[in-house]
């Protein structure tokens, strides 16, 4: 849950003096990312290939953004896919429950947590 708040956003990291700031186009996604660096899933950049990085409870580990939905007021929700280092592949959402939750299988082959 929380890598999907380290990683499902547009939030850029911005550099000066030695000091690191997220800089946020909405107050929402810059508490999200800033609950998710409180515990322990803070959010280090993207490169120039995509390549998002985050320092999850003292490990650096990195995805490369494959793709971005963004938040609209007709989707209610926000979508990344990304892959990471072993070449394993994701799908992170953050958005309306009302939206999240009518999208979400019942089946025994899909897990969510609710």
């Amino acid at each position: 849950m929380l890598m999907s708040q380290a990683l499902c956003h547009t939030v850029m990291v911005e550099h000066e003096n030695g000091k690191s700031s997220y800089s946020a186009s909405s107050p929402d996604e810059l508490a999200l990312v800033n609950f998710a660096k409180f515990c322990g899933y803070e959010f280090k950049g993207t490169d120039e290939h995509n390549i998002m990085t985050v320092q999850a409870r003292n490990k650096t580990v990195s995805y490369r953004l494959l793709n971005v939905f963004e938040f609209s007021s007709d989707r209610k929700r926000m979508s990344v896919i990304v892959e990471d280092e072993n070449g394993k592949i994701y799908l992170y959402c953050k958005g309306a429950d009302s939206i999240i939750f009518e999208r979400l299988s019942t089946s025994n082959s899909v897990r969510y947590l609710r």
